[in-house]
């Protein structure tokens, strides 16, 4: 884990709704409400300790050591909701006084400014997103969260790999009072909570962190110790195998509601490359999980809606791994034929995928889409790669 420094006080908290997946875990240390040093006057609880976590984009943190182990793979604790330093209506800091005049606390930049050289924080009532407020997380996108997380497997939607939340954390009504003074114009009427998560890194595909595969590449293959030209492979061959799965979500979770039209689930504005990070091994987890959208079609819509959430991403995807494959290239001097590597990869990537698999037609690589059900008059045909 790399990233700015962030000083969060740990305040236990009761009032948590856990997911199912982790209910014979643990979760002891992890039943907390996380609040910056600018918001400690905010509340009468006592803090139980400080926790130097790194900034995870505008109102999210990440603790640098890894908190559980699943199948291999370390995953991180990640906070979402935990603030923000900007003002929402402007590119300037939060103004310490303003926020004085809001919540009616006086003396608080004083207090802080005395005690920290870090900008100050703030998780505000104004209603943001719809179902947020700004710097924080609305009960209404957590709860959405929570259900895919419950979904099937704790990390996996029949292949989809995800960052699963394993617990909502309700802010305590008190602390809600003051936190929704502050606003600026409208008011967030829900409950706010933060959302406690699991992550096998903070490295995106391309925006909103400081190390993306479109950004810093070389510096990611360091950080994950891709040192060999067979690391690379696996590396672009788990990117590969996860991506796919990603692009296919909507058959990995179809069901039939017996009047003629299915449900599965679709991506609603969010996006592949700011809204995933990359395990160690390249594998794409899925991490706002609040941007998936349950939808029901006809059957007669089924292959257009397959196709349109593959075009969606597709072309995030390829440059994703052109990215990694140039740097692949660079690194063990290696140099291959694009297409036939691609084809390979995808190959090899599918071998045990139940939902896709690849089937050369002609001069075309196609993926073969199947779904959930197994229900073979709705299995449609992707081109992936053209000769």
């Amino acid at each position: 884990m790399s990233g700015m420094p962030l000083k969060l006080k740990q305040y236990e908290n009761p009032e948590t709704i856990v997911n199912k997946h982790f209910r014979d875990y643990d979760l002891s240390g992890f039943r907390m409400m996380y609040l910056p040093e600018s918001m400690s006057s905010f509340t009468d609880k006592e803090c139980k300790d400080d926790k130097q976590f790194i900034e995870d984009d505008n109102r999210g943190a990440v603790f640098s050591k890894p908190a559980l182990t699943i199948r291999n793979t370390d995953f991180y604790l990640s906070v979402k909701g935990v603030g923000s330093m900007m003002s929402p209506f402007s590119h300037q800091l939060m103004d310490l006084g303003e926020i004085e005049v809001l919540t009616g606390i006086r003396g608080l930049a004083d207090s802080f400014i005395r005690q920290n050289s870090a900008p100050p924080r703030f998780i505000t009532g104004e209603l943001w997103l719809r179902g947020s407020p700004y710097g924080g997380q609305g009960l209404q996108h957590a709860t959405t969260s929570l259900k895919v997380s419950e979904f099937a497997d704790m990390t996996s939607i029949n292949g989809f790999r995800f960052a699963p939340l394993i617990m909502i954390s309700l802010l305590p009504p008190e602390l809600e009072s003051i936190i929704k003074k502050i606003y600026w114009y409208r008011k967030f009427p829900g409950r706010i909570v933060q959302e406690v998560r699991l992550i096998p890194s903070n490295v995106r595909i391309y925006f909103h962190s400081g190390s993306t595969i479109g950004g810093n590449v070389s510096a990611i293959f360091d950080k994950f110790g891709i040192d060999s030209d067979e690391k690379a492979f696996e590396f672009l061959r788990n990117f590969v195998k996860s991506g796919i799965a990603y692009l296919t979500l909507f058959t990995r979770t179809l069901r039939w509601n017996g009047n003629g039209t299915y449900s599965g689930y679709d991506f609603y504005d969010v996006w592949l490359d700011k809204d995933a990070v990359l395990a160690p091994d390249g594998t794409i987890y899925f991490v706002d999980l609040e941007g998936l959208e349950w939808i029901t079609v006809k059957e007669n819509e089924i292959a257009e809606k397959i196709d349109d959430q593959i075009y969606r991403s597709l072309y995030e995807f390829m440059f994703a791994y052109e990215q990694i494959e140039r740097e692949r290239e660079k690194r063990f001097r290696n140099k291959t034929n694009r297409k036939i590597e691609f084809e390979q990869i995808v190959k090899d990537a599918l071998v045990d995928d139940k939902i896709v698999r690849p089937e050369v037609i002609g001069q075309t690589l196609f993926l073969e889409i199947g779904n959930i059900l197994g229900e073979q008059r709705l299995i449609s045909k992707f081109p992936i790669l053209d000769w």
